[in-house]
């Protein structure tokens, strides 16, 4: 069972578990999976829509027409539609992206995929996003879906996180450890 998944917590993992419960009991995973990419990406390209998610100035009847309004815009409906419409009149609107991270989470678990999260400091070329894929497939046993974030404040290197487990190469770390190192010398 979903509830039992020790990979999302919290209020978002709470709705997230009861939304994949349901998708999972009515086999709707893909449609609510799709459904809440659209409603993620209409978030991403919205400074306005953002404000209406994460502000507490606005109350939550009006967060529900308003939603309700950008749901019905979208086409967004069945059970994505109603979790977020429940979640913006319960007044957990701001929870919306766990809520939604913690789906996926659970449908990539239920699907037995693995994500690495690879933080770089410039994009990368094609021949190293092929090398790095190689390299996680041999240390995790299977292909893993790479998501690249790109962060110029670590300098050089990368930050590879794959569940709880995080490798940190990062030249500004590295440059911090030595500024440490010198502090305690000197």
């Amino acid at each position: 069972m979903a509830g039992e998944d020790k990979t999302v917590s919290g209020m978002a993992g709470r709705y997230a578990s009861a939304l994949f419960d349901l998708a999972t009991e009515s086999g709707q995973v893909d449609q609510v999976q799709a459904d809440l990419a659209r409603f993620q990406a209409l978030l991403d390209g919205s400074d306005d829509l953002k404000r209406l998610v994460k502000s507490p100035v606005f109350s939550a009847d009006d967060q529900a027409k308003a939603v309700a309004a950008v749901l019905d815009k979208a086409g967004i409906g069945g059970l994505a539609g109603n979790l977020i419409k429940v979640v913006a009149s319960n007044r957990r609107l701001f929870a919306v992206e766990g809520v939604i991270r913690g789906f996926g989470a659970l449908v990539a678990r239920s699907r037995g995929e693995i994500t690495a999260e690879v933080t770089v400091a410039e994009q990368l070329s094609a021949a190293h996003s092929k090398t790095l894929s190689a390299a996680l497939k041999d240390v995790l046993g299977k292909e893993p879906k790479i998501e690249v974030k790109v962060d110029p404040a670590i300098l050089g290197g990368l930050i590879v996180k794959v569940g709880s487990r995080m490798i940190d190469t990062s030249l500004r770390t590295k440059l911090n450890s030595i500024r440490t190192a010198m502090k305690e010398v000197g």
